[in-house]
């Protein structure tokens, strides 16, 4: 009899919800701010996520790439190799933009040096690439730095709004402040849940760009080598294997 008359007081008695829904909409009416912060946070997450994904998918497809320049440096010619490679790929921009440098150079006579003017024109198409792979990572560095500042924000209004219920009520009651300190709390973590993978993110992406822009760079050295010596200098992957050497003939038995 006891435990039905506490059961049925229970349920009588007013149930308070806590969840992300009653933190957005307490009482019924739309929480601004914490509504604004949540959205800011979202837009940080899905243009992080989405720059992690392209930039590696890039990246990727540059990196394959360079298992095909053994048949490039094979060919007779460097613009019969370069036609071997797949347009729009940035060796094969590097390598028709060298090919196109050495064409320019014909028309301006003496006036500046071949290996500078070649150089210089490698070096473009270089930065042009590397500035591609870039593209975007800016973004990530600043969701990294800034997104725990703007759940800081949140944290800071929640705690706000508890002070505010404390004062109204003239009790620190835990129901009074339950809901603004787990506002709070929750916008602490999203604001964390939205760096630390926008930092690790920047991080793994310039690490690969680095040992991108180091493999262009080597390649733009070697098309160097090669336009300045008229094909005579090429990398030693270029080189044919050397044949066997023929084995000789076993000598034949001699007659007795």
């Amino acid at each position: 009899m006891v435990f039905e008359l506490l059961a049925a007081a229970a349920k009588a008695a007013p149930q308070t919800k806590f969840g992300f829904k009653e933190m957005m909409f307490p009482d019924g009416s739309p929480n601004y701010i914490a509504l604004t912060t949540a959205t800011i946070l979202a837009i940080m997450s899905f243009g992080s996520f989405f720059i992690l994904i392209t930039k590696w998918i890039d990246q990727n497809k540059i990196m394959k790439q360079a298992g095909s320049l053994t048949n490039l440096w094979r060919a007779p010619t460097l613009r019969e190799g370069a036609a071997k490679l797949d347009k729009n790929t940035a060796y094969r921009q590097i390598a028709d933009d060298g090919l196109a440098a050495e064409e320019q150079h014909g028309k301006m006579g003496d006036a500046l040096d071949a290996h500078d003017w070649l150089h210089g024109s490698l070096a473009r198409s270089e930065a042009a690439i590397n500035s591609y792979l870039n593209k975007g990572l800016s973004f990530l560095a600043t969701v990294g730095s800034t997104a725990p500042f703007v759940g800081l924000f949140g944290t800071v209004v929640g705690i706000y709004r508890a002070l505010i219920a404390i004062g109204i009520s003239g009790s620190a009651s835990i129901d009074k402040v339950a809901g603004p300190v787990g506002e709070s709390l929750i916008m602490t973590a999203l604001g964390l849940i939205v760096a630390v993978p926008a930092v690790l993110g920047y991080n793994y992406l310039q690490a690969r760009n680095k040992k991108v822009s180091e493999d262009l760079a080597s390649f733009s050295t070697d098309v160097l080598a090669y336009i300045n010596s008229k094909g005579a200098v090429r990398p030693a992957v270029a080189a044919a294997k050397p044949a066997a050497a023929a084995k000789p003939a076993p000598a034949a038995p001699a007659k007795s």
